[in-house]
């Protein structure tokens, strides 16, 4: 049986979620580990960026950028340099000072800055089921920052601005790479390594700057840690652009189910991260809110585009 565009857009745009609801654990473990937001990101855009060039010469030979356009290449660098590479090192820091779960929670309003990105750039329509949906998910994330969850250790509302800032990051490079993938100039494969090689520039630029001091403090274990989530996020970034590059992939659509994986951190973090977070019944109806706000967003109108 052939699935449709729009079933492919929800399997594709639903396998990141869980990924990505799982990573923030594997992060978290790092970071108490003494790992540092540089070093993680670092080790992750190096892992994934390595595998991805492991398949382009797998499938391509030499031919690694047969049939790129130069234009659309230098799209997804900045792509990578802007949403990917500013995004992570936020949302790295974000993991953290205020933990994997609420981290998580505050990063999925990306759907938010989504919709308005892809609306003023790409002209997307925007339903009146899926405004709802975004208003609903965002009042999940207002209930789950007020939970009381997340590190034990405590943290301050103004943290909550680096998983916010990663959010409106990772939306308005999506809106790009949408329009990128959209161009036809790249394929999938090729549009994911570019992303992580504009993001890896950015990373050792960072780093020769302000060296990498941090990173000889750091236990070893925190380095498998960070390696096992930057090949799962290889994953999960092919899975996405997977997505996007469908003609039902809206930005909003993908988003906003990419932006489920709240409700699969939230259950990790319950089981694997007892020790470092506290997972409380607010946390619980922040993820169901959430869960609310992507239903309504995936059932409005025109997703089969």
């Amino acid at each position: 049986m052939v699935l449709g565009s729009d079933v492919m857009v929800y399997l594709l745009a639903l396998l990141p979620a869980v990924i990505w609801g799982f990573t923030p654990v594997l992060d978290k473990r790092g970071m108490s580990l003494d790992g540092t937001a540089l070093q993680a990101a670092l080790v992750v855009v190096i892992v994934d960026l390595s595998l991805f060039l492991v398949a382009l010469l797998a499938l391509r030979g030499s031919d690694v950028l047969a049939g790129l356009d130069p234009s659309t290449a230098g799209l997804f660098l900045f792509a990578g340099a802007t949403g990917t590479a500013l995004g992570r090192l936020a949302i790295f820091v974000g993991v953290d000072r205020v933990g994997a779960s609420i981290n998580s929670a505050v990063v999925s309003a990306r759907p938010l800055f989504a919709t308005v990105f892809a609306f003023g750039l790409l002209g997307e329509p925007i339903s009146l089921s899926t405004a709802v949906g975004i208003v609903v998910l965002v009042a999940g994330l207002v209930v789950l920052s007020l939970a009381k969850g997340g590190d034990l250790a405590g943290w301050e509302s103004r943290d909550l601005f680096y998983p916010l800032a990663s959010g409106a990051l990772f939306a308005f490079g999506n809106v790009l790479r949408r329009f990128g993938l959209g161009t036809g100039g790249a394929d999938v494969l090729q549009a994911v390594a570019l992303n992580e090689a504009g993001a890896l520039v950015v990373f050792l630029t960072y780093a020769a700057i302000r060296g990498t001091r941090g990173f000889q403090s750091a236990d070893r274990r925190s380095y498998g840690y960070f390696a096992a989530s930057g090949a799962l996020t290889a994953v999960a970034l092919l899975s996405l652009f997977g997505a996007l590059a469908l003609p039902a992939g809206r930005v909003a659509i993908v988003e906003s189910l990419a932006s489920t994986a709240p409700l699969f951190t939230t259950v990790f973090a319950y089981f694997l991260l007892r020790d470092l977070e506290r997972v409380t019944r607010g946390v619980v109806a922040g993820a169901v809110l959430v869960a609310v706000g992507v239903a309504l967003v995936t059932l409005g109108p025109g997703v089969a585009a």
